[in-house]
């Protein structure tokens, strides 16, 4: 084993001497900053909207609920059994 060629590459790359440390003088205290764009802020803007806003309609729930009291509700067994099949191969 060969060590002087150790030394060799040591002394080429000087990593023997030690670096001198910077004082916190001479170091510049740059502040981080984050731009978003417009189209981000935008997003945002959309986004609380959307989780603000109901996702029940009461208009519709409402006639909904009368009919229903009333006894004018009718369904059509064909296009819930057609509704029901289309749900169940898309969920599969």
């Amino acid at each position: 084993m060969r060590i002087d060629a150790y030394n060799q590459i040591a002394t080429l790359y000087k990593t023997t001497k030690p670096s001198k440390a910077k004082s916190t003088a001479e170091i510049t205290t740059a502040r981080d900053q984050v731009q978003i764009s417009r189209a981000g802020r935008d997003h945002q803007i959309a986004k609380k909207a959307v989780a603000a806003a109901s996702d029940i309609r009461e208009d519709r729930v409402a006639e909904l609920k009368s009919s229903i009291k009333s006894g004018n509700y009718d369904v059509d067994t064909g296009d819930f059994a057609s509704h029901l099949l289309a749900s169940y191969y898309a969920a599969n």
